[in-house]
């Protein structure tokens, strides 16, 4: 099998190839991605990139359709990645994670790809009162990151066919240790707070509720999509991925930080305005489809691997939000400095391959 993952050089990319190596020995992977963040690299032994057969290197608007010959599934990761760089970047968002990602799709189906994977989010929930989300419920998206996720979902649905089976996945928020960590993401943000300065500081009033998976987890079920037939649920599926147990009301999440990295203190700020993003999702259907990859890693684990993780790279900068490891500051950076124009194109950039 011959599966292209877009996208493949961000927080999810390395960690998704280790569990395909494993889990399916006879996989041949391709990555394609622009590259931003391909050096923020976290104590990785090897550049991740050596876990694929082959490695392009272009931006996501001007992909190459002959990439796709030959491939049978396409995992779609690449994106304009979280609501602070959807809110900098509000058109290139939609631009980015609808426009160029739905001609991917729609090319994929025409060069006979079998299985399109999209890394879609909860966060089209957005601010969501009473029960657990379920796929059948209204959403609410409140962001322009979130609303790209709809628009792209509305656009899969009506490509899928008998020979296009397309799956998207509505993720948890991500957290855990990758080769490429991020430090902008609730639970990790926390963690970093603890090893580096012995204080969680909560932005929010605390109240707002998140569901969370590891980014095992989230490689878990995308092999589980990777396979999907469309005899099950039907060509186009839309699926909560989670679980149950990992729905954290953000104050709870520090709090069990605090626990488990001793003399750290918590600072929640009460007087800061109510964080509309909140909102717990029910993940049932999942369980039911994807009996043999639910999630694995508790919350206990993740803040471990988390936690050692940083200590094993020596790892104290405690303005760590200003730093690399916040996605929209390693884009400002590349704008300050010229690498990439405020058009998001690396300046001379063409597509190449290793």
């Amino acid at each position: 099998m011959k599966v292209l993952v877009t996208g493949n050089t961000g927080y999810i990319g390395p960690v998704l190839a280790k569990h395909l190596r494993g889990s399916r020995p006879e996989i041949e992977l391709a990555g394609y991605d622009t590259g931003y963040f391909a050096h923020c690299l976290t104590n990785a032994q090897y550049l991740p990139e050596f876990d694929y057969d082959r490695q392009y290197w272009g931006d996501l608007r001007d992909f190459s359709p002959e990439l796709l010959d030959g491939v049978d599934a396409v995992v779609h990761l690449a994106a304009i990645s979280n609501d602070p760089m959807g809110k900098r970047f509000e058109s290139l968002t939609n631009d980015i994670n609808f426009n160029a990602s739905i001609r991917i799709a729609r090319e994929a189906r025409a060069r006979g790809v079998k299985s399109f994977v999209f890394a879609s989010s909860c966060s089209m929930y957005g601010y969501a009162e009473g029960g657990p989300r379920t796929e059948q419920d209204d959403i609410n998206p409140l962001t322009a990151y979130a609303r790209s996720k709809v628009a792209m979902e509305q656009g899969l649905k009506s490509l899928a066919s008998e020979d296009f089976t397309v799956t998207a996945l509505r993720f948890a928020t991500a957290c855990g240790m990758s080769d490429r960590l991020r430090l902008d993401l609730v639970l990790n943000d926390f963690v970093a707070c603890a090893v580096t300065s012995g204080e969680i500081t909560v932005l929010s009033d605390g109240t707002p509720w998140r569901p969370l998976i590891n980014v095992r987890d989230m490689s878990r079920a995308i092999d589980w999509a990777i396979g999907r037939s469309g005899d099950q649920s039907g060509q186009f599926l839309a699926v909560n991925a989670g679980c149950e147990a990992w729905n954290y009301q953000v104050r709870d999440l520090a709090q069990t930080v605090a626990d488990l990295i001793p003399g750290t203190k918590v600072s929640i700020n009460t007087n800061a305005q109510p964080d509309k993003r909140s909102y717990r999702v029910d993940f049932g259907l999942f369980r039911q489809l994807a009996t043999d990859y639910q999630p694995q890693v508790t919350l206990e684990e993740a803040i471990r691997e988390i936690r050692d993780g940083l200590i094993d790279m020596k790892f104290t900068d405690a303005d760590f939000r200003n730093s690399k490891y916040m996605r929209l500051r390693t884009l400002e950076g590349h704008i300050d400095t010229g690498r990439i124009d405020e058009n998001l194109k690396w300046t001379g950039m063409r597509i190449h391959a290793f």
